[in-house]
């Protein structure tokens, strides 16, 4: 079902190779490696200006994502990035308060 959706290295690759460094930098060593292949299912639709998220696997918008999420923090040089996990796969990347991203056509 999700093979369909470009990798979001194909779209934001500038935003992958960053989330790759601050992955490594935390000590998120195997995140930083699967962080290159996920898919761009979704962006946010919340209307905030501020926000530029990324659904990265399907999920009922609002339902929580139950046992085994966890949430990781990183610490850009601008703005927020924070990733829902749900056993040691990414589902978002939640990103605010950043300058527009500049997206590529894969």
């Amino acid at each position: 079902m999700e093979q369909g959706h470009p990798l979001v290295r194909d779209v934001f690759p500038d935003l992958i190779a960053e989330l790759t460094t601050l992955l490594e930098d935390e000590g998120e060593r195997e995140l930083a490696i699967c962080v290159r292949d996920v898919r761009l299912i979704a962006l946010c639709d919340c209307g905030d200006d501020f926000c530029q998220s990324i659904r990265t696997a399907v999920h009922r918008k609002g339902e929580p994502y139950g046992e085994g999420h966890r949430c990781v923090p990183l610490s850009p040089s601008e703005g927020m990035v924070i990733l829902d996990v749900v056993y040691g796969r990414i589902m978002y990347i939640e990103i605010l308060n950043r300058a527009p991203m500049h997206r590529l056509v894969p």
